[in-house]
């Protein structure tokens, strides 16, 4: 009668390791092929990318209320999303809303508006841009820590 010797456990524990590591991997992969298969996928900022056209489409945060584009961004640690996309050429709007935020964000420099403004604690501050053309528009906090950008597209 063979006797399991240390040897024998460890070679045991490897080849379990090895078949559990393959498994893992495996399913990643496969997983991760499934989820790139969608016709349409989202990128960190939330904007939805369509492949077919390589464009991103509007944020999940930019909406048309009465014929007026609205881009909202919150703002405390930072402005988010911090990329956003709209269309360019209609009336659009920045709405920043703020909830208890005491940071650098409440203060928006914005250059190209030579705009800069203090918001409030808590509430809602809009920026008119009127009709912006297409291009990419920044912005920052007071201090320039926290930037943000739209890119407006035709």
């Amino acid at each position: 009668m063979l006797l399991p010797t240390k040897k024998n456990m460890q070679n045991k524990n490897i080849a379990i390791s090895i078949i559990i590591a393959g498994l893992i991997i495996g399913g990643t992969i496969f997983f991760s092929s499934q989820k790139n298969n969608q016709v349409t996928t989202t990128n960190q900022q939330g904007n939805s990318l369509n492949p077919q056209k390589g464009i991103l489409s509007p944020s999940n945060n930019v909406s048309i209320e009465n014929g007026v584009q609205i881009i909202t961004l919150q703002a405390k640690g930072g402005y988010q999303p911090r990329q956003s996309v709209a269309k360019a050429g209609i009336p659009t709007i920045i709405r920043f809303n703020t909830s208890n935020t005491f940071d650098c964000s409440r203060t928006v420099r914005i250059p190209s508006l030579n705009y800069s403004k203090t918001l409030p604690q808590t509430g809602n501050t809009d920026v008119n841009l009127n009709s912006p053309s297409a291009g990419l528009f920044r912005g920052s906090c007071g201090m320039g820590m926290y930037p943000f950008e739209i890119d407006f597209q035709d």
